[in-house]
Protein backbone atom coordinates (compact mmCIF):
# COMPACT_ATOMS: atom_id res chain seq x y z
CA UNK A 1 0.00 0.00 0.00
CA UNK A 2 0.89 3.78 -0.27
CA UNK A 3 -0.13 6.88 1.17
CA UNK A 4 -0.75 10.38 -0.69
CA UNK A 5 1.10 13.48 1.25
CA UNK A 6 -2.22 14.95 2.20
CA UNK A 7 -2.72 11.68 4.43
CA UNK A 8 1.22 12.17 5.78
CA UNK A 9 0.35 15.65 6.79
CA UNK A 10 -2.53 14.05 8.90
CA UNK A 11 -0.36 11.87 11.18
CA UNK A 12 1.89 12.63 13.85
CA UNK A 13 5.24 11.07 13.86
CA UNK A 14 3.66 8.27 16.05
CA UNK A 15 1.55 7.61 13.83
CA UNK A 16 3.58 7.36 10.71
CA UNK A 17 5.45 4.17 12.54
CA UNK A 18 2.77 2.73 13.48
CA UNK A 19 1.41 2.82 9.30
CA UNK A 20 5.49 1.29 8.43
CA UNK A 21 4.96 -1.69 10.88
CA UNK A 22 1.69 -2.19 9.82
CA UNK A 23 2.74 -2.31 5.94
CA UNK A 24 0.75 0.25 5.15
CA UNK A 25 3.27 2.20 3.62
CA UNK A 26 7.34 1.91 3.76
CA UNK A 27 10.07 4.17 5.66
CA UNK A 28 11.31 4.71 2.00
CA UNK A 29 8.13 5.80 0.86
CA UNK A 30 7.92 8.41 3.60
CA UNK A 31 11.28 9.82 2.95
CA UNK A 32 10.09 10.23 -0.25
CA UNK A 33 7.24 12.25 0.46
CA UNK A 34 9.20 14.34 2.90
CA UNK A 35 11.65 15.24 -0.09
CA UNK A 36 9.11 15.83 -2.70
CA UNK A 37 7.74 18.57 0.06
CA UNK A 38 10.94 20.03 0.48
CA UNK A 39 10.80 20.51 -3.58
CA UNK A 40 7.56 21.72 -3.54
CA UNK A 41 7.62 24.78 -0.25
CA UNK A 42 11.54 25.10 0.66
CA UNK A 43 12.06 27.68 -1.89
CA UNK A 44 9.09 29.57 -0.37
CA UNK A 45 10.08 29.49 3.88
CA UNK A 46 13.42 28.55 3.29
CA UNK A 47 13.44 25.66 6.32
CA UNK A 48 15.88 23.14 5.19
CA UNK A 49 19.19 24.71 4.30
CA UNK A 50 21.26 21.18 3.98
CA UNK A 51 19.94 18.34 2.75
CA UNK A 52 21.36 14.90 1.41
CA UNK A 53 18.58 12.34 0.14
CA UNK A 54 21.98 9.69 0.21
CA UNK A 55 22.49 10.09 3.91
CA UNK A 56 18.69 9.33 4.25
CA UNK A 57 18.33 6.44 1.73
CA UNK A 58 21.64 4.85 3.91
CA UNK A 59 19.92 5.64 7.13
CA UNK A 60 16.75 3.75 5.78
CA UNK A 61 18.97 0.78 5.94
CA UNK A 62 19.70 0.94 9.67
CA UNK A 63 15.57 1.20 10.57
CA UNK A 64 14.72 -1.15 13.26
CA UNK A 65 11.10 -2.10 11.84
CA UNK A 66 10.03 -2.27 15.87
CA UNK A 67 11.61 1.29 16.91
CA UNK A 68 8.88 3.65 18.33
CA UNK A 69 9.67 6.18 15.32
CA UNK A 70 10.50 3.62 12.54
CA UNK A 71 10.89 5.31 9.36
CA UNK A 72 10.00 8.43 10.14
CA UNK A 73 11.63 11.08 8.28
CA UNK A 74 13.35 13.72 10.50
CA UNK A 75 15.80 16.64 10.03
CA UNK A 76 18.60 18.32 12.60
CA UNK A 77 18.85 21.96 13.76
CA UNK A 78 21.87 23.44 11.83
CA UNK A 79 23.05 24.71 15.34
CA UNK A 80 24.57 20.88 17.72
CA UNK A 81 23.68 17.24 16.93
CA UNK A 82 26.72 15.96 15.19
CA UNK A 83 25.93 13.32 12.19
CA UNK A 84 28.52 11.78 10.18
CA UNK A 85 28.71 13.52 7.01
CA UNK A 86 25.63 15.82 7.38
CA UNK A 87 26.88 19.33 7.11
CA UNK A 88 26.80 21.29 10.27
CA UNK A 89 27.09 25.20 10.05
CA UNK A 90 26.10 26.70 13.22
CA UNK A 91 24.24 29.10 10.76
CA UNK A 92 27.47 30.26 10.12
CA UNK A 93 29.26 31.61 6.69
CA UNK A 94 32.73 30.68 8.62
CA UNK A 95 31.88 26.79 9.10
CA UNK A 96 29.85 25.99 5.53
CA UNK A 97 32.95 23.50 4.91
CA UNK A 98 32.69 21.83 8.20
CA UNK A 99 31.36 18.66 8.18
CA UNK A 100 31.14 15.79 11.11
CA UNK A 101 32.85 12.80 11.06
CA UNK A 102 30.89 10.90 13.74
CA UNK A 103 27.54 11.21 15.26
CA UNK A 104 26.98 12.81 18.58
CA UNK A 105 25.30 10.93 21.35
CA UNK A 106 22.04 12.52 20.87
CA UNK A 107 22.09 11.78 17.05
CA UNK A 108 23.13 8.20 17.76
CA UNK A 109 19.78 7.79 19.82
CA UNK A 110 17.74 9.34 17.54
CA UNK A 111 18.54 6.64 15.09
CA UNK A 112 17.83 4.19 17.48
CA UNK A 113 14.86 5.45 17.97
CA UNK A 114 14.06 4.81 14.08
CA UNK A 115 14.53 8.52 12.73
CA UNK A 116 15.80 8.47 9.84
CA UNK A 117 17.75 11.57 9.45
CA UNK A 118 18.32 13.22 5.99
CA UNK A 119 19.07 17.25 6.37
CA UNK A 120 19.38 20.26 8.21
CA UNK A 121 16.97 23.23 9.31
CA UNK A 122 17.86 26.75 9.27
CA UNK A 123 19.01 28.48 12.67
CA UNK A 124 20.80 32.50 12.85
CA UNK A 125 24.25 32.42 13.21
CA UNK A 126 25.33 30.46 16.72
CA UNK A 127 21.76 30.25 17.43
CA UNK A 128 21.77 33.92 19.25
CA UNK A 129 18.93 35.27 17.30
CA UNK A 130 14.86 34.77 17.89
CA UNK A 131 14.69 34.66 13.98
CA UNK A 132 16.76 33.86 10.78
CA UNK A 133 17.27 35.57 8.24
CA UNK A 134 21.29 35.10 7.81
CA UNK A 135 23.04 35.92 4.36
CA UNK A 136 24.32 32.07 4.59
CA UNK A 137 21.00 30.53 3.49
CA UNK A 138 20.35 33.26 1.15
CA UNK A 139 17.16 34.72 2.81
CA UNK A 140 15.02 34.49 5.68
CA UNK A 141 12.88 31.33 7.36
CA UNK A 142 9.45 32.38 6.81
CA UNK A 143 6.13 31.53 8.70
CA UNK A 144 3.67 29.11 7.11
CA UNK A 145 1.36 30.64 8.46
CA UNK A 146 1.63 34.12 7.46
CA UNK A 147 5.00 34.43 4.86
CA UNK A 148 5.30 38.16 5.66
CA UNK A 149 6.33 37.29 9.16
CA UNK A 150 9.17 35.20 10.82
CA UNK A 151 9.12 31.57 12.13
CA UNK A 152 10.60 32.37 14.96
CA UNK A 153 14.14 30.94 16.01
CA UNK A 154 16.79 29.98 16.65
CA UNK A 155 15.24 26.58 15.61
CA UNK A 156 13.89 28.68 13.07
CA UNK A 157 13.55 26.16 10.41
CA UNK A 158 12.40 23.13 12.56
CA UNK A 159 9.19 24.94 13.54
CA UNK A 160 8.90 25.51 9.77
CA UNK A 161 9.57 22.55 8.32
CA UNK A 162 6.86 20.60 10.86
CA UNK A 163 4.23 23.48 10.06
CA UNK A 164 4.54 23.36 6.95
CA UNK A 165 4.08 19.16 6.70
CA UNK A 166 7.53 18.28 5.80
CA UNK A 167 8.30 16.32 8.64
CA UNK A 168 5.83 15.40 11.87
CA UNK A 169 8.71 16.26 14.59
CA UNK A 170 12.65 18.46 13.99
CA UNK A 171 15.38 18.65 16.66
CA UNK A 172 15.87 21.84 18.24
CA UNK A 173 17.55 23.62 20.83
CA UNK A 174 16.46 26.05 23.20
CA UNK A 175 19.26 28.32 24.87
CA UNK A 176 16.86 31.23 26.15
CA UNK A 177 13.81 30.62 24.28
CA UNK A 178 14.97 29.12 20.71
CA UNK A 179 12.13 26.13 21.01
CA UNK A 180 9.09 27.80 22.70
CA UNK A 181 9.60 30.66 20.47
CA UNK A 182 9.44 29.11 17.26
CA UNK A 183 6.62 26.71 18.30
CA UNK A 184 4.56 29.65 19.34
CA UNK A 185 5.18 31.52 16.40
CA UNK A 186 4.42 28.67 14.20
CA UNK A 187 1.57 26.94 15.76
CA UNK A 188 3.23 23.85 17.65
CA UNK A 189 3.75 21.95 21.06
CA UNK A 190 7.36 21.38 22.30
CA UNK A 191 9.74 21.21 25.97
CA UNK A 192 12.49 22.77 27.25
CA UNK A 193 13.93 20.06 29.08
CA UNK A 194 15.74 20.04 32.39
CA UNK A 195 19.15 20.84 32.85
CA UNK A 196 21.27 17.95 32.17
CA UNK A 197 18.08 15.78 30.49
CA UNK A 198 19.24 14.83 27.63
CA UNK A 199 23.00 14.55 26.20
CA UNK A 200 25.18 16.98 25.11
CA UNK A 201 28.31 14.72 24.45
CA UNK A 202 30.61 13.34 23.62
CA UNK A 203 31.88 16.73 22.23
CA UNK A 204 30.22 19.18 25.24
CA UNK A 205 29.85 18.53 29.21
CA UNK A 206 26.88 21.16 28.71
CA UNK A 207 25.09 23.92 26.76
CA UNK A 208 25.58 27.25 27.41
CA UNK A 209 26.97 27.08 30.70
CA UNK A 210 23.90 24.83 31.31
CA UNK A 211 20.95 27.23 29.98
CA UNK A 212 21.02 25.13 26.41
CA UNK A 213 18.75 21.81 25.79
CA UNK A 214 17.90 20.23 23.02
CA UNK A 215 14.91 18.68 22.23
CA UNK A 216 11.85 18.38 19.32
CA UNK A 217 9.25 20.62 18.42
CA UNK A 218 6.05 18.74 17.42
CA UNK A 219 2.39 19.07 16.13
CA UNK A 220 1.38 16.02 19.26
CA UNK A 221 2.40 15.69 22.79
CA UNK A 222 2.68 12.23 22.64
CA UNK A 223 5.36 12.49 20.01
CA UNK A 224 7.58 14.57 22.16
CA UNK A 225 7.01 12.42 25.23
CA UNK A 226 7.82 9.29 23.09
CA UNK A 227 11.09 11.14 22.11
CA UNK A 228 12.07 11.79 25.33
CA UNK A 229 11.64 8.75 26.51
CA UNK A 230 13.90 7.85 24.27
CA UNK A 231 16.90 10.37 24.34
CA UNK A 232 16.46 11.42 27.96
CA UNK A 233 19.47 9.98 30.58
CA UNK A 234 23.62 11.28 31.02
CA UNK A 235 26.30 10.07 28.23
CA UNK A 236 29.03 8.77 29.45
CA UNK A 237 31.25 10.90 31.39
CA UNK A 238 28.66 13.63 31.69
CA UNK A 239 29.33 15.95 34.35
CA UNK A 240 25.72 16.10 35.97
CA UNK A 241 22.31 13.97 35.74
CA UNK A 242 19.09 14.41 36.93
CA UNK A 243 17.06 11.82 38.36
CA UNK A 244 15.23 9.66 36.13
CA UNK A 245 11.36 9.61 36.21
CA UNK A 246 9.18 7.23 38.22
CA UNK A 247 7.37 6.20 34.67
CA UNK A 248 7.52 7.03 31.38
CA UNK A 249 6.96 10.43 30.28
CA UNK A 250 4.76 8.65 27.46
CA UNK A 251 2.56 6.71 30.25
CA UNK A 252 2.07 10.13 32.15
CA UNK A 253 -0.18 11.52 29.47
CA UNK A 254 -2.80 9.02 30.65
CA UNK A 255 -2.32 10.03 34.33
CA UNK A 256 -5.13 11.84 35.71
CA UNK A 257 -3.47 14.45 37.80
CA UNK A 258 -5.00 16.24 41.02
CA UNK A 259 -6.18 19.85 40.48
CA UNK A 260 -2.45 21.46 40.03
CA UNK A 261 -2.08 24.81 41.69
CA UNK A 262 -1.53 27.07 38.65
CA UNK A 263 -0.05 30.34 38.87
CA UNK A 264 -0.61 32.89 35.88
CA UNK A 265 1.22 36.44 35.75
CA UNK A 266 0.87 38.72 32.34
CA UNK A 267 3.30 41.09 33.94
CA UNK A 268 6.68 40.73 32.11
CA UNK A 269 9.79 40.84 34.45
CA UNK A 270 11.57 43.45 32.41
CA UNK A 271 7.93 45.97 32.81
CA UNK A 272 7.25 45.82 29.22
CA UNK A 273 3.31 45.54 28.32
CA UNK A 274 2.32 42.14 26.89
CA UNK A 275 0.04 42.42 23.68
CA UNK A 276 -3.41 42.19 24.13
CA UNK A 277 -3.90 39.08 22.12
CA UNK A 278 -1.28 37.38 24.14
CA UNK A 279 -2.63 38.80 27.33
CA UNK A 280 -5.90 36.69 26.31
CA UNK A 281 -4.84 33.57 24.95
CA UNK A 282 -3.44 33.47 28.64
CA UNK A 283 -6.76 34.71 29.93
CA UNK A 284 -8.68 32.29 27.70
CA UNK A 285 -6.21 29.00 28.93
CA UNK A 286 -6.84 29.76 32.34
CA UNK A 287 -10.18 29.35 31.38
CA UNK A 288 -9.40 25.86 29.72
CA UNK A 289 -7.20 24.75 32.86
CA UNK A 290 -10.11 25.55 34.87
CA UNK A 291 -12.84 23.88 33.39
CA UNK A 292 -10.20 20.79 33.22
CA UNK A 293 -10.60 20.83 37.05
CA UNK A 294 -6.90 22.91 37.95
CA UNK A 295 -7.08 25.72 40.56
CA UNK A 296 -5.66 28.86 39.05
CA UNK A 297 -5.20 32.26 40.50
CA UNK A 298 -2.82 35.03 39.71
CA UNK A 299 0.53 35.14 40.84
CA UNK A 300 2.81 37.40 42.76
CA UNK A 301 5.02 39.49 40.06
CA UNK A 302 8.33 37.54 40.27
CA UNK A 303 11.16 39.37 41.98
CA UNK A 304 14.82 39.68 39.88
CA UNK A 305 16.47 42.11 39.01
CA UNK A 306 15.72 41.99 34.92
CA UNK A 307 18.49 44.32 34.42
CA UNK A 308 20.60 42.02 36.21
CA UNK A 309 19.33 39.05 34.49
CA UNK A 310 20.11 40.62 31.09
CA UNK A 311 23.80 41.09 31.87
CA UNK A 312 24.06 37.87 33.24
CA UNK A 313 23.15 36.28 30.01
CA UNK A 314 24.66 38.56 28.15
CA UNK A 315 28.27 37.31 29.41
CA UNK A 316 27.39 33.64 29.42
CA UNK A 317 26.36 33.56 26.14
CA UNK A 318 28.79 36.25 24.41
CA UNK A 319 31.59 33.80 26.30
CA UNK A 320 30.31 30.38 24.90
CA UNK A 321 29.83 32.28 21.37
CA UNK A 322 33.71 33.28 21.36
CA UNK A 323 34.46 30.16 22.54
CA UNK A 324 32.53 27.70 19.85
CA UNK A 325 33.48 30.46 17.23
CA UNK A 326 37.62 29.87 18.06
CA UNK A 327 36.56 25.99 18.46
CA UNK A 328 35.01 26.01 15.21
CA UNK A 329 38.49 27.88 13.52
CA UNK A 330 40.36 25.52 14.94
CA UNK A 331 38.95 22.65 13.50
CA UNK A 332 38.70 23.71 9.98
CA UNK A 333 42.33 25.32 10.05
CA UNK A 334 41.25 28.71 9.26
CA UNK A 335 41.28 32.17 10.67
CA UNK A 336 38.23 34.21 12.48
CA UNK A 337 37.70 36.80 10.46
CA UNK A 338 35.09 39.81 10.83
CA UNK A 339 34.01 39.69 7.38
CA UNK A 340 32.61 35.67 8.01
CA UNK A 341 30.16 36.91 10.60
CA UNK A 342 26.84 38.86 11.33
CA UNK A 343 27.44 42.37 12.90
CA UNK A 344 25.74 40.66 16.03
CA UNK A 345 27.94 37.57 15.96
CA UNK A 346 30.92 39.53 15.47
CA UNK A 347 29.90 42.16 18.35
CA UNK A 348 29.13 38.90 20.93
CA UNK A 349 32.28 37.20 20.26
CA UNK A 350 34.63 40.60 21.08
CA UNK A 351 32.34 40.80 24.15
CA UNK A 352 33.44 37.25 25.09
CA UNK A 353 36.90 37.87 24.27
CA UNK A 354 37.40 40.89 26.49
CA UNK A 355 35.53 38.98 29.58
CA UNK A 356 38.13 37.33 32.07
CA UNK A 357 38.00 34.07 33.93
CA UNK A 358 36.79 35.76 37.36
CA UNK A 359 34.28 37.76 34.99
CA UNK A 360 32.80 34.57 33.48
CA UNK A 361 32.65 32.84 37.13
CA UNK A 362 31.65 36.25 38.58
CA UNK A 363 28.48 35.92 35.95
CA UNK A 364 27.86 31.68 36.08
CA UNK A 365 27.78 32.95 40.03
CA UNK A 366 24.96 35.47 38.97
CA UNK A 367 22.88 33.26 37.34
CA UNK A 368 22.63 30.28 39.67
CA UNK A 369 21.68 33.05 42.10
CA UNK A 370 18.83 34.46 39.83
CA UNK A 371 18.10 30.45 39.21
CA UNK A 372 17.31 29.98 42.80
CA UNK A 373 15.15 32.97 42.87
CA UNK A 374 13.65 32.00 39.93
CA UNK A 375 13.02 28.42 41.52
CA UNK A 376 12.08 29.76 44.76
CA UNK A 377 8.86 32.06 42.31
CA UNK A 378 7.61 28.59 40.83
CA UNK A 379 7.85 26.46 44.09
CA UNK A 380 4.92 28.48 45.31
CA UNK A 381 2.60 26.91 42.58
CA UNK A 382 2.30 23.84 40.88
CA UNK A 383 3.11 25.47 37.50
CA UNK A 384 3.28 29.04 36.36
CA UNK A 385 1.33 29.92 33.27
CA UNK A 386 3.37 32.89 31.13
CA UNK A 387 2.64 34.35 27.56
CA UNK A 388 5.24 32.65 25.96
CA UNK A 389 6.34 35.80 23.53
CA UNK A 390 5.33 39.74 24.35
CA UNK A 391 4.07 39.99 21.31
CA UNK A 392 2.31 38.42 18.18
CA UNK A 393 4.74 36.66 16.01
CA UNK A 394 7.79 39.36 14.26
CA UNK A 395 7.50 40.01 10.74
CA UNK A 396 10.26 39.61 8.44
CA UNK A 397 13.40 42.35 9.14
CA UNK A 398 12.56 43.11 13.25
CA UNK A 399 15.27 41.44 14.37
CA UNK A 400 18.46 41.52 11.69
CA UNK A 401 22.03 40.99 12.88
CA UNK A 402 22.88 44.22 11.01
CA UNK A 403 23.65 45.99 14.37
CA UNK A 404 26.01 45.43 17.65
CA UNK A 405 25.13 41.97 20.33
CA UNK A 406 24.26 44.73 23.48
CA UNK A 407 21.32 46.70 21.39
CA UNK A 408 20.31 43.18 19.56
CA UNK A 409 19.40 41.26 22.50
CA UNK A 410 17.97 44.38 24.73
CA UNK A 411 15.43 44.09 21.08
CA UNK A 412 15.26 40.26 21.66
CA UNK A 413 14.73 40.54 25.79
CA UNK A 414 11.50 42.83 24.83
CA UNK A 415 10.34 40.68 22.59
CA UNK A 416 10.38 37.47 24.34
CA UNK A 417 10.95 37.98 28.35
CA UNK A 418 9.80 34.91 29.80
CA UNK A 419 11.67 32.30 28.06
CA UNK A 420 14.85 32.50 29.73
CA UNK A 421 13.60 32.39 33.15
CA UNK A 422 13.20 28.97 32.71
CA UNK A 423 17.05 28.33 30.87
CA UNK A 424 18.34 30.36 33.81
CA UNK A 425 17.27 28.15 36.47
CA UNK A 426 17.55 24.82 34.23
CA UNK A 427 13.34 24.16 34.76
CA UNK A 428 11.14 22.49 32.30
CA UNK A 429 9.09 24.41 30.15
CA UNK A 430 6.40 24.32 27.39
CA UNK A 431 4.70 26.35 25.08
CA UNK A 432 1.45 25.47 23.84
CA UNK A 433 0.12 26.45 20.91
CA UNK A 434 -3.45 27.83 22.61
CA UNK A 435 -5.34 30.11 20.13
CA UNK A 436 -4.57 32.37 17.08
CA UNK A 437 -4.62 35.86 16.65
CA UNK A 438 -7.75 37.68 14.76
CA UNK A 439 -5.12 38.09 11.88
CA UNK A 440 -4.53 34.38 11.75
CA UNK A 441 -1.31 34.29 13.50
CA UNK A 442 -0.17 31.63 16.33
CA UNK A 443 -0.37 32.42 19.80
CA UNK A 444 1.94 30.36 22.37
CA UNK A 445 1.34 30.50 26.13
CA UNK A 446 4.11 28.96 28.34
CA UNK A 447 3.99 26.79 31.29
CA UNK A 448 6.82 26.31 33.75
CA UNK A 449 7.33 23.49 35.81
CA UNK A 450 9.40 21.92 39.19
CA UNK A 451 13.29 21.15 38.21
CA UNK A 452 12.88 17.21 36.97
CA UNK A 453 9.43 17.42 36.66
CA UNK A 454 8.49 16.73 32.64
CA UNK A 455 5.97 14.51 33.28
CA UNK A 456 3.36 16.91 35.13
CA UNK A 457 4.26 19.68 32.16
CA UNK A 458 3.26 17.08 29.73
CA UNK A 459 -0.18 15.28 31.28
CA UNK A 460 -1.43 18.78 31.19
CA UNK A 461 -0.50 19.17 28.20
CA UNK A 462 -2.35 16.34 26.83
CA UNK A 463 -5.35 17.23 28.96
CA UNK A 464 -5.39 20.57 26.82
CA UNK A 465 -4.52 19.07 24.01
CA UNK A 466 -7.97 17.20 24.19
CA UNK A 467 -9.80 20.66 24.74
CA UNK A 468 -7.57 22.90 21.83
CA UNK A 469 -6.99 20.39 19.16
CA UNK A 470 -4.57 22.55 17.55
CA UNK A 471 -2.80 19.55 15.96
CA UNK A 472 -5.37 18.91 13.34
CA UNK A 473 -5.33 23.40 12.47
CA UNK A 474 -3.08 23.27 9.29
CA UNK A 475 -2.03 27.26 7.66
CA UNK A 476 -3.70 27.53 4.08
CA UNK A 477 -0.43 29.80 2.77
CA UNK A 478 1.24 26.27 1.52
Amino acid sequence: MSISFEEYRKFDATGLAQLVRQGDTTAGELLDIAWNRIRDVNDIINAVCWQDKDLGHEALGGVNPSAPFAGVPFLLKDGGASARGLRLTFGSRSAKNYFPTRDGELTTRYRKAGLVIFGRTTSPEYGINVTCEGSIYSGPTRNPWNLEYSAGGSSSGAAAAVAAGIVPMAHGSDGGGSLRIPASCCGLFTLKVTRARLPHGPGYGESWSGMGASHVISRSVRDCALALDHTHGPDRGAPYSVANPAQTFLSSLAKVSSPLRIGYTLTCPNGIKVHPECAEAVMKTVSACEALGHIVSEADNIDIDFEKFGETMRSLVCANTANEMETMAQTLGVPIEPSQFELATWSAYEIGNALSASDYLKALNSMHKLGRSITEYVTKYDLILTPTLAELPPLLNRFLMNRDYVTHRKDTLDFSPFTPLANVSGQPAISVPAFWSKSGLPIGVQFIGHYGEESVLLSLAAQLETIIPWKDRLPAQI
